[in-house]
């Protein structure tokens, strides 16, 4: 790889890392603990991560247990959890707090496989978005010291850069709408 290709290597694997994750959080009817990354619970006045206030737990397929450190975080993570979009009601029990995913609809499902084709279509935007940049960079560079040919090799290799995270993205998106659509 040519050194002056891989900052945008670099962002179109940072593109790809970012959506991989952001499929962690979305819920395919089975507990995922990663589905609590983006909610924070107001620790002392600092909005903090609930695994970072808690213990948890998946005890079994379909529920997600949360044994706060401090009993007095109980209400808060509650709260939390109320006010996000994970669309789930605690049950708190004094002591843990339980999540029970509930078995999704196939309505249900068919709209979270539209979720996972929009983020991937994003992704695949924004990895286009990246190669345009590095077009850009290469002409500015053929205007100066670079001969043409050395600009034609380059473009071809942001070309297979673009085309191999494309690629990528799609199979990323097969297995997550796979394993949503698995009942």
């Amino acid at each position: 790889m040519d050194a002056r290709l891989q900052q945008y290597e670099d962002k179109m694997k940072k593109t790809y890392e970012f959506l991989e994750s952001d499929y962690g959080t979305i819920r395919a009817g089975r507990a995922n603990p990663h589905v609590l990354d983006k909610i924070r619970v107001n620790y002392y006045g600092t909005p903090t991560p609930i695994q970072q206030v808690g213990n948890v737990t998946v005890p079994e397929a379909r529920i997600i247990q949360i044994a706060p450190w401090e009993r007095n975080l109980l209400k808060e993570i509650e709260k939390a959890i109320q006010t996000s979009d994970l669309g789930i009601n605690p049950s708190n029990d004094g002591s843990v707090i339980r999540l029970v995913f509930p078995e999704l609809t196939e309505e249900r499902r068919k709209d979270l496989v539209k979720e996972v084709k929009k983020k991937a279509e994003e992704g695949k935007v924004a990895v286009r978005n990246i190669r345009r940049d590095g077009n850009d960079f290469l002409k500015k560079l053929g205007k100066t010291e670079v001969s043409e040919d050395e600009i034609k090799q380059l473009e071809e290799s942001l070309q297979k850069l673009t085309d191999k995270y494309i690629k990528d993205i799609d199979a990323l998106m097969e297995v997550k709408s796979k394993e949503i659509m698995t009942v």
